[in-house]
């Protein structure tokens, strides 16, 4: 682990987390914007009531001051995964739902779909500095959308992207607190204030 106390690799850190929260910052933004768009192409209210969805990870956690470093990035980076899957879904039902009926809605999805892999991969980078590595996605293979009707999975993407916008949040906060100076590693606890 001496790599990652090394000046440079606190250095890397730093720029790594700092580029992170910029990526989280522009994903949020546009994932208020496709929220936005999505209430309206799908005909929803936007103060619909979703419960929670099956899948889909909760960005509130309990405790979040007592959080290591390396747990928040493990956690951040499996909500990413897991979002990866679920909008990847909703691309394919859109698609199947409309064809190129609605390209914006598609068109924002797909970029969507895309900020998400590419700040997985930052979070990847970042466990890697920490000589941690990134856990395998290998093993057992996506779960298969639900079969729902139409209305269900119009609600299941507003769920599903609600989550998301608040995973954003949460991950600009918990990149925050890797760039504070802590006693040894990342890995030590850090306290602050919960999101």
């Amino acid at each position: 682990m001496a790599a990652a106390d090394s000046p440079s690799a606190a250095l890397r850190r730093r720029d790594l987390c700092s580029r992170g929260i910029r990526l989280a910052g522009k994903m949020r933004s546009d994932v208020i914007d496709l929220l936005d768009t999505y209430v309206e192409r799908q005909g929803l209210d936007a103060s619909a009531s979703v419960a929670a969805v099956e899948g889909v990870p909760v960005a509130a956690v309990e405790r979040w001051d007592e959080q290591t470093g390396t747990q928040r990035l493990l956690e951040n980076l499996a909500a990413y995964r897991a979002f990866r899957v679920l909008l990847s879904q909703m691309l394919e039902e859109h698609r199947e739902q409309l064809g190129e009926a609605d390209a914006a809605l598609g068109r924002a999805l797909a970029s969507v779909l895309l900020q998400v892999s590419a700040f997985a991969y930052h979070l990847e980078e970042l466990l890697r500095l920490e000589s941690r590595g990134p856990p395998s996605e290998e093993g057992a293979p996506p779960p298969p959308a639900p079969h729902l009707g139409l209305f269900e999975r119009k609600l299941r993407g507003l769920g599903v992207l609600r989550e998301l916008a608040q995973w954003a949040v949460r991950s600009a906060r918990d990149l925050r607190q890797l760039t504070k100076p802590s006693p040894g590693s990342v890995s030590a606890p850090i306290r602050a204030e919960s999101p």
